[in-house]
């Protein structure tokens, strides 16, 4: 019997410690976000003039590189390394996409990445959608998951001057750059109303930023491969072909040419990648090969080792032999 109520108590106090409450401030902005950026929709095709709607798409994919190349693929999974200047300009396209600092986005992401379809994650990758595009980003981190974020590994973040501004002075850039710039360039400049420019470059920006932004964490369950669906006798398919993004990502992450849209190597996120390479402001484009992939699981099959050590050592072998401008003919060396 007391043992009964010991187990009883542990159930409720390891319950108690996963438990995560809503951050309201945040729940209610979403719901703000969610219903004037929809009728921001209606603005802008009815009365929002040209020089706005350009202005407001530039800062709108601005954004969506911050999360994307800046964020996911250099600072997270440092799929490559740039230069000071682009570091700059991808921390102040990140800002404009209100996430969170950079710092904290990728510390979560880590995380993510770390217990992937468990239930420490996050981001709910084992829920559902709906949990993942949207309830990961309302509710605090739970008391677990807080001592597990403090196990993440953050010094490269930490030695980042740009980083560390950036996270020091968020909340005046995120005001500057993503509120006044947004709102007031249109009002100030193009002649609109306030009205038009609040819906239009702040709300309506901010519902597709946030959305697309939060793919991130939750494509998975959009292209992933279903469990009724095989290709072939193996799903491993995925490996060779990298056709399904989410499976490959998560098993080999430090690949610049992973796109978040269900793309590999053909999303506008690597093609930014190649294009800052051939300015020479991004270096050490870490991708990974079809032959080292192949090459990997054929010794894994062969000595029963695991599957991505197996990979990875192919890849190192793959990257002594590439030349440093691979990244400018995909076709022969990819």
């Amino acid at each position: 019997m007391e043992k009964t109520k010991v187990k009883e108590l542990d159930q409720v106090g390891d319950s108690i410690h996963k438990k995560r409450d809503a951050i309201w401030p945040v729940v209610l902005f979403y719901i703000h976000v969610n219903i004037l950026g929809v009728y921001g929709i209606y603005i802008l095709l009815t009365s929002a003039s040209w020089a706005t709607i350009l202005f407001t798409s530039l800062l709108t994919l601005l954004g969506i590189l911050g999360v994307t190349v800046g964020v996911h693929r250099l600072w997270a999974h440092k799929t490559f390394t740039a230069s000071k200047p682009l570091k700059v300009f991808l921390m102040f396209c990140q800002t404009t996409a209100g996430q969170g600092s950079i710092y904290s986005v990728v510390q979560a992401h880590r995380l993510h990445h770390a217990k992937f379809q468990q239930d420490e994650d996050p981001y709910y990758s084992k829920h559902s959608f709906m949990y993942a595009q949207v309830r990961g980003g309302l509710l605090k981190y739970s008391p677990q998951q807080e001592e597990l974020l403090k196990d993440v590994d953050m010094s490269d973040l930490e030695s980042d001057p740009i980083v560390m501004f950036q996270k020091r002075f968020y909340v005046l850039l995120y005001i500057f750059l993503n509120v006044l710039l947004s709102i007031n360039t249109p009002f100030q400049y193009f002649g609109e109303s306030l009205a038009t420019s609040m819906f239009v470059g702040f709300w309506l920006r901010s519902l597709i930023v946030i959305n697309l932004g939060n793919l991130v964490n939750s494509s998975h369950f959009i292209w992933s491969i279903h469990k009724g669906f095989k290709p072939t006798d193996s799903n491993s398919i995925f490996l060779i072909t990298k056709s399904y993004w989410p499976q490959y990502h998560y098993l080999l992450p430090r690949d610049y040419q992973s796109g978040e849209f269900g793309d590999y190597a053909s999303g506008i996120g690597s093609a930014m990648i190649r294009v800052f390479a051939a300015l020479d402001w991004a270096k050490d484009l870490k991708t990974i090969g079809s032959v080292a992939v192949r090459e990997g699981l054929t010794k894994a099959v062969e000595t029963g080792r695991p599957i991505v050590k197996c990979i990875e050592e192919q890849v190192e072998l793959e990257e002594n032999a590439l030349p440093s401008n691979h990244f400018l003919n995909r076709e022969k060396f990819m």
